[in-house]
């Protein structure tokens, strides 16, 4: 009887944001990460050379041992979209015209031949449409025998927004928008308006509307978007220049505003507060309205996620609390980089007709630790190499060590196990800080991160104490649901009310101020033993330490850098920054005993901050 030789299948997204590799084994996830990572060049779009490399590597194989490549969107549909958008508006923007037909002509219009030379792949290359990738790596994954499924992103070939459905390995697209009607571009829009870089941004923007008043929703409603009680919608394009332009807004929507759009790093004022907040609400407003007609059209209250607007962890939680679904799971690499995971995923269930279950409670996303890992004996020779002083130390002396240094308020750069792929760190590359801490927000911003001032920091709490400090239903493991902190756990001060902007920062909100964002949420990851233990460790002997389960997680890396990925990128990254300490694996480095500290830090920071 001879062995059945697995299938091999790579997923693969390139050459708009966040290009990303995928392997898949027989349908188990195998590796899946940024080429950001690798090159460390933030958001990169160039084929992923590298991913692939690790993906392979991680898997024990070569080239010739894949089966089949999937990329995730189909390049002649999409060129289509952009010669009739073109020949639309023409003899208007010519110049982006120009600027785009090269880079088709050369690459993405030929992309077949183009991955067969670039891999020496001579096998089946297969292109499912974008939203189709989106959707796959939404349900694909999940836990569940059957969900509706909600895609939600600026554009793919056509299509904006999809609603559809999965049933064990069926997925069928049920209805969609269709470009340029895009709540993902009307969002950037104002990205782009407030003064923040799109497809990098949004998240920014986000973090940016509590500070501000809803003042616009009418405006917007009556002038920029038509929403139907089903969330469909149609722009008003007279507003916006994205169709043929190179900005996202025009004079017009300045002029309704009363403002042109804000310059990088110039002061933000109120008016860009209330700005973020007028269209948070309203993408809030359609997104729950589109959960509850996917209900509506499926019969289901499974509800999966996927695309950049999936990113809205704010939205996602009033999904979660306020529409018909009654459970909601969302891919943690929500954005084009999921796509590459879609790609593979629906060669595997939809092309080859494989057998899918789901047990309602476990999703086969592995924590989202899908990145690469790197053995004691690497760290060791990069150390050695350096000569560079440590403590080494087994988990049960580091998890104590860690939580005692967390106590004293040390900010700590945690590098260990497979980095996580997507754009939130969870344990593995992650900078932690005591939650109870009144200057651990303000002095991670702004001497850590080099970053805003006003962006908040997510909580990771144990699993099983989550309930105690905030209302959350269910867990969010992969750090994309909002929820309020318990009133029981809030300081009420007269100040809360009389605080205005950015003020409101300064406001001691509640026993764990470091993570309470200003309007007394809290953008939850739930740790649990099973998927990172080390990381459940530290955090449990914290709470045995201080009754406190909670502590401060953000990813580790600086402004305008990806997340680190090697224990170099690590070692980098804690030595220009003011982080005390740095965890590689089980080795504990201390920034006071490290060689050259302050020379390391003057030959970098400038580069940094550039």
């Amino acid at each position: 009887m001879t062995n059945k030789k697995p299938i091999y299948i790579l997923g693969l997204s390139a050459f708009y944001h966040d290009s990303a590799a995928c392997l898949i084994k027989d349908g188990e996830i195998i590796a899946a990460a940024q080429e950001e990572r690798f090159t460390r060049k933030k958001h990169d779009d160039a084929f992923p050379k590298k991913a692939i490399d690790y993906c392979l590597k991680e898997a024990g194989i070569v080239m010739d041992d894949l089966n089949y490549v999937s990329f995730y969107e189909k390049p002649f549909l999409k060129f289509e979209r952009l010669l009739i958008n073109y020949l639309s508006f023409a003899p208007f923007g010519i110049l982006s015209f120009l600027k785009a037909l090269p880079i088709w002509l050369k690459t993405k219009l030929f992309l077949k031949d183009y991955i067969q030379k670039e891999l020496r792949f001579s096998g089946e290359i297969i292109f499912p449409e974008h939203h189709e990738s989106h959707a796959a790596s939404a349900f694909y994954p999940s836990p569940f025998k059957e969900a509706a499924i909600l895609t939600m992103d600026g554009v793919g070939e056509w299509t904006t927004t999809s609603i559809g459905v999965g049933r064990a390995n069926e997925l069928e697209l049920l209805c969609e928008t269709k470009f340029p009607h895009s709540i993902g571009l009307l969002y950037s829009a104002f990205t782009y308006y407030c003064g923040f870089r799109v497809n990098s941004g949004e998240y920014k923007l986000m973090g940016l509307a509590p500070y501000g008043e809803p003042k616009y929703v009418d405006i917007i409603k009556k002038e920029l978007i038509d929403i139907k009680a089903d969330g469909s919608f149609k722009l008003n394009m007279s507003y916006f220049n994205y169709c043929v332009g190179l900005t996202m807004t025009n004079r017009k929507f300045d002029e309704l505003f009363g403002e042109k759009p804000r310059g990088p790093e110039t002061k933000l004022n109120q008016h860009h507060m209330d700005m973020a907040r007028s269209i948070q609400e309203v993408t809030e407003e359609i997104m729950i309205k589109m959960a509850n007609h996917a209900c509506e059209l499926t019969g289901l209250t499974n509800l999966c996620l996927a695309g950049g607007v999936a990113l809205n962890c704010v939205g996602n939680g009033r999904i979660l609390r306020e529409s018909k679904m009654e459970n909601v799971w969302i891919q943690p690499a929500a954005g084009d980089a999921g796509g590459a995971l879609g790609a593979a995923l629906m060669v595997w269930y939809r092309y080859l007709e494989n057998d899918r279950d789901g047990d309602e409670v476990n999703d086969r996303q592995k924590g989202t630790y899908l990145g690469p890992c790197y053995s004691q004996t690497e760290v060791q020779k990069f150390v050695d190499e350096k000569k560079l002083p440590y403590e080494k130390l087994n988990d049960e002396q580091l998890s104590e060590k860690v939580a005692e240094l967390l106590d004293s308020e040390n900010v700590i750069g945690l590098f260990q196990g497979r980095m996580e792929f997507g754009p939130r760190a969870l344990g593995a590359r992650s900078i932690i800080g005591d939650a109870r801490s009144t200057k651990m927000q303000e002095i991670m911003n702004l001497k850590i991160k080099f970053r805003e001032s006003f962006r908040p920091f997510a909580p990771s709490v144990l699993k099983e104490r989550a309930g105690d400090f905030f209302k959350l239903k269910g867990e969010s493991p992969y750090m994309l649901l909002v929820a309020d902190v318990n009133d029981e756990k809030l300081i009420e001060t007269e100040d809360k009310q009389s605080a205005e902007g950015l003020d409101k920062l300064k406001i001691k909100r509640s026993v764990i101020p470091a993570i309470t964002h200003v309007d007394n949420s809290a953008r939850i990851q739930t740790v649990d033993e099973k998927t990172n233990p080390l990381y459940y460790k530290i955090i449990h002997a914290f709470y045995q330490k201080t009754q406190c389960p909670v502590i401060i997680n953000t990813s580790f890396n600086i402004r305008g850098e990806p997340i680190v990925c090697t224990p170099e990128d690590a070692y980098r990254c804690f030595m220009v920054t003011n982080m005390d300490y740095l965890v590689v694996n089980n080795l504990l480095f201390e920034k006071q005993k490290q060689p050259n500290k302050d020379q390391f830090r003057k030959d970098d920071i400038s580069t940094i901050l550039d």
